[in-house]
């Protein structure tokens, strides 16, 4: 059970040993899987995604919010809400609820925290040690108001290896928050499935939960005639799930369509004065090629936690 302090009900920390698999592409999706849902007649999840890779935060581009920064409030730094699509009305069987725009005040938004919000230029470079690394990470679990109630989820976002991020993030996490596990991302590679039994080896010595593992990258899907092509072989990361007796999450081919729609900018109302900017992958993600396997993702990810039957 969470604890009444905590931030968070559940957090679900995204792990790799290999750097370039697209971990921060997983977490992203993964945050927008929960918070957008895919059962429009079930109330939509509150999620926070963290990002604590700290010499290369990428999820503020991914999201598209890499120009906002984040302020002091009277409970420690706000995240930066970043506004997502309206859900589909809800049904009831064969009738559909009609319902208008959501109102801004109640739009629902996935909540974001990353050094990159705090840099004067994307472009900076953090040259820090182990200790100022540490205590970056402390704050942000203890010095971040997340809102005034508790998130349904947090997605922590960490760089690749088994650092002194890593290891600042299971001590600090530990007072009083609800870690229920991790998810592993992999390539089909075996350069990349060898660090990633590293990674598995660090979540046992830790003892951290591993949730299951996640293949990226696995085949590319063609736009034109939808044959799929395996690039870099498959079937890595399911051998490996297989070899430790882990549940293995899925495959997620390549998104032609990934990098010019994290590159373009959509606009998002927000109240009747403001326009916010989200990243085209945010605005387009219900219907990109990938939705349904990472709600197929995220559904596992929920029954795990929450003991719910995947659907």
């Amino acid at each position: 059970m969470a604890s009444q302090n905590a931030s968070a009900k559940h957090v679900i920390l995204v792990l790799s040993g290999k750097g370039g698999v697209g971990k921060s592409t997983v977490s992203s999706s993964l945050a927008l899987a929960l918070a957008m849902g895919s059962n429009p007649n079930e109330p939509a999840k509150t999620v926070g995604i963290l990002d604590i890779d700290l010499t290369g935060p990428s999820i503020p581009r991914i999201l598209g919010v890499s120009e906002h920064r984040v302020h002091q409030g009277s409970k420690g730094w706000v995240p930066v809400q970043v506004p997502l699509p309206d859900r589909p009305a809800a049904t009831d069987g064969t009738t559909t609820t009609t319902t208008t725009t959501t109102p801004a005040s109640k739009k629902n938004h996935l909540a974001c925290m990353s050094i990159g919000f705090l840099l004067q230029s994307p472009g900076d470079a953090v040259i820090w040690r182990g200790p100022k690394k540490t205590a970056m990470i402390r704050q942000f679990l203890q010095d971040v108001d997340w809102g005034s109630q508790q998130l349904d989820y947090l997605i922590v976002d960490t760089p690749p290896g088994t650092g002194d991020e890593h290891i600042a993030l299971v001590e600090n996490l530990r007072e009083g928050w609800n870690v229920d596990g991790a998810v592993l991302v992999t390539t089909p590679q075996d350069v990349s499935v060898a660090d990633v039994r590293k990674e598995l080896s660090f979540c046992l010595k830790v003892g951290i939960k591993v949730l299951g593992i996640v293949e990226n990258m696995s085949g590319y899907v063609c736009p034109h005639c939808s044959e799929c092509t395996n690039l870099f072989s498959k079937g890595g990361g399911e051998s490996l799930a297989k070899e430790h007796n882990l549940p293995f999450l899925g495959y997620i081919p390549i998104d032609p369509t990934l990098v010019s729609t994290i590159e373009s900018r959509v606009n998002v109302a927000v109240g009747d004065e403001v326009e916010n900017h989200v990243s085209g992958y945010v605005a387009g993600f219900a219907k990109s090629g990938v939705h349904d396997i990472v709600q197929a993702i995220s559904a596992q990810v929920i029954a795990s936690v929450e003991g719910k039957k995947a659907e």
